[in-house]
C-alpha cells in the first residue's frame, strides 16, 4: 500500500470529519430551548426538579460503578473485537476510503437496533407513567451503544481514561450555545493525548455530565412520570439517543483517523 495514497485518503477523510462536525457545530451554537419549553419547566415543582437531578446523579453513578457487566451481557464484546481485527487488516492493505468507511456502516446498523429498543423500552414505562426508573435503563442504553460503537473503532471503555472522554463526549453532545466550543475542545485535548483521572475527578465529571442530561430532559422525564400522558415523555429517548450517538460516533471515528495520521507520519 503506497504511503502517498494512503495518506490522501486519510486526509479526505479528515476533511468529511471536519464538514460534519462544523454541522454539528452550527447547530449547537445557534441551538436553544424553546419559549414553551421553558414556561413549561417553570411549572415543574421544585421538589421534582431536585429528584431528578439526583436520579441522572445516581444513575451515572450506578451504571458506571456497577452497571458494565450487565451492559457486556448485551453484545459479544469478542465478537466486536474479532471484528476489528479483521478490518484493520483489510485498512492496512489497501488503506483507501471504502475500507476506512466500511466501520461507519457496521455502527450505523448496531445504531439501529439500539435505537429501536430505546424506543420500546421508553414508550412502553411512559404509558404506565414510569419516569423516574427510566433514567437507569437510558443511561445503561447510551453506554450499550457507546461501548459498542468504542470496540467497532478499536477503543477500550473501562479504564480512567476512557471513562473520562465518553464523560465529557456525552456532556458535549447535548451542550447548547458558546459553551459547545470549550466541551468539544476538551475532548479532542483527550484525544491528542493521555489523562490519568483520579477518582475524584471522574466523579466530577460524572456529576457535571449527568446534570447537563438532567437539565436538557427535565420537562420530558416529569412528563414521563405523569399517567396517560407518559408515552409523550418516553419518545425523547431516541430523540436523545440519536443526539448523543451522532456526536459519539462521530468523535470516535475522529480519534481514529487521528491515530492513523499519527502512523502514516511516524
Amino acid at each position: 500500500m503506497p504511503r502517498q495514497s494512503g495518506m490522501s485518503a486519510l486526509e479526505k477523510e479528515w476533511k468529511a470529519i471536519e464538514k460534519r462536525e462544523q454541522r454539528l457545530a452550527k447547530l449547537a451554537l445557534q441551538g436553544k430551548d424553546s419559549a414553551w419549553k421553558g414556561k413549561l419547566e417553570e411549572k415543574v415543582p421544585p421538589k421534582v426538579s431536585r429528584a431528578l437531578e439526583a436520579a441522572f446523579c445516581k444513575a451515572f453513578a450506578l451504571v458506571f460503578e456497577k452497571g458494565t457487566g450487565i451492559i457486556e451481557k448485551s453484545y459479544d464484546s469478542a465478537d466486536l473485537r474479532q471484528a476489528y481485527i479483521r478490518r484493520e487488516e483489510g485498512v492496512r492493505q489497501t488503506m483507501d476510503r471504502r475500507s476506512l468507511r466500511r466501520v461507519q456502516g457496521e455502527a450505523r446498523t448496531g445504531e439501529s437496533r439500539n435505537l429501536l429498543l430505546t424506543t420500546v423500552e421508553g414508550i412502553g414505562l411512559g404509558a404506565l407513567g414510569i419516569g423516574l426508573p427510566d433514567i437507569v435503563l437510558f443511561v445503561g442504553m447510551l453506554l450499550k451503544g457507546i461501548y459498542e460503537t468504542a470496540l467497532r473503532y478499536g477503543f477500550s471503555y473501562d479504564t480512567p481514561e476512557e471513562r473520562l472522554w465518553i464523560l465529557k463526549a456525552m456532556e458535549a453532545s447535548l451542550t447548547k450555545g458558546s459553551g459547545w466550543l470549550e466541551r468539544n475542545q476538551a475532548v479532542d485535548q483527550i484525544m491528542a493525548g493521555s489523562v490519568v483521572p483520579d477518582q475524584e475527578a471522574l466523579k466530577r465529571q460524572r456529576d457535571r455530565t449527568a446534570q447537563t442530561f438532567a437539565m436538557d430532559m427535565l420537562l420530558l422525564k416529569f412528563v414521563q412520570g405523569l399517567p396517560l400522558v407518559g408515552v409523550l415523555g418516553g419518545v425523547g429517548n431516541p430523540v436523545y439517543y440519536r443526539r448523543v450517538l451522532r456526536y459519539v460516533a462521530l468523535k470516535y471515528r475522529k480519534r481514529y483517523l487521528f491515530q492513523k495520521r499519527e502512523e502514516l507520519a511516524e
